[in-house]
């Protein structure tokens, strides 16, 4: 998102082609975003930023990444004398050494670059920092962060790597465990989440058509769904607990009318009532999932 109103979503994936067929079919030395997973299947496919902060320290893993955040900023269609200033969201608990390798390499594409934790942003942005409980579902990490009215230091944060893609896993699993003569893969079983993902009761029957041998098969998917996304929440549920112990007491019954999930993750339909029942014994909680995810 840019200061000018500019808003886009892209995968964070860059592809180098094969070989030089890849080449020609390409036309360009590499491709990024959506595109590149799109012809994924003569690409070299790279995600620099897997789990959130810079998968490996190689040169060749900043390379891509460099290449990845370049296209993002040209993407923005800045003018060509602006002052480019960057804000970077990385895991709540992201280490040190990888904020500062992020924030030297973005250094390299932008004039000025910060880097914050993505669930203090989701805070700062709802102008809730004080007395609430952020939870972010990326598709790598989900993110929990304690806001008390200061700039979160360690203790007050916790990142999970149980997040979008290990539901899409455990999906794949779960749905194969039933019908093995499905052709399955993750890109599917993210295909099968992102249309029906809840938790708690289901609401409808959840059909999906996949290929069995080359040829389509309707399947009834509700509880491998119901599996894979409740799979998620004890960590969370238990992240959550943690956190609002940390908060002095006077302060607990308030923080409990504040919890906020965001992220893609805030989409699984039945999220809100499924965790405020499972902080009943602490009170009567506030559960919201924001309008934006």
């Amino acid at each position: 998102m840019s200061s000018r109103g500019k808003k886009f979503l892209l995968k964070s994936v860059v592809g180098y082609p094969k070989d030089v067929i890849g080449l020609k079919l390409l036309g360009r030395p590499y491709v990024v975003g959506d595109e590149a997973f799109e012809m994924r299947s003569y690409l070299d496919v790279r995600y620099p930023l897997q789990d959130g902060v810079l998968s490996e320290i190689s040169d060749r893993d900043i390379e891509v990444a460099r290449h990845l955040l370049t296209h993002v900023v040209k993407s923005a269609d800045p003018a060509p004398n602006d002052e480019i200033c960057a804000v970077i969201g990385v895991p709540a608990r992201a280490s040190a050494a990888n904020k500062a390798l992020l924030l030297k390499m973005a250094q390299e594409v932008v004039h000025t670059a910060l880097v914050v934790s993505e669930p203090f942003m989701v805070g700062y942005g709802l102008d809730k920092l004080i007395n609430t409980i952020i939870v972010d579902i990326g598709a790598g990490t989900t993110d929990i962060c304690a806001l008390k009215g200061t700039v979160p230091g360690p203790e007050d944060q916790v990142t999970l790597t149980k997040a979008g893609n290990y539901v899409d896993e455990r999906l794949q699993n779960a749905i194969l465990e039933r019908h093995p003569e499905l052709q399955m893969n993750v890109n599917v079983a993210c295909a099968v989440k992102e249309q029906f993902s809840f938790v708690g009761t289901p609401t409808e029957v959840a059909s999906f058509e996949f290929r069995a041998a080359g040829k389509p098969v309707r399947v009834n998917v509700t509880e491998p769904v119901k599996v894979a996304c409740e799979a998620l929440m004890p960590d969370i549920i238990e992240s959550i607990e943690t956190l609002l112990r940390s908060f002095q007491p006077e302060y607990q019954a308030s923080v409990l009318q504040n919890i906020v999930f965001a992220g893609g993750g805030s989409r699984i339909r039945g999220l809100a009532p499924y965790v405020r029942e499972k902080l009943r014994p602490f009170g009567d909680a506030e559960v919201t999932c924001v309008k934006d995810p």
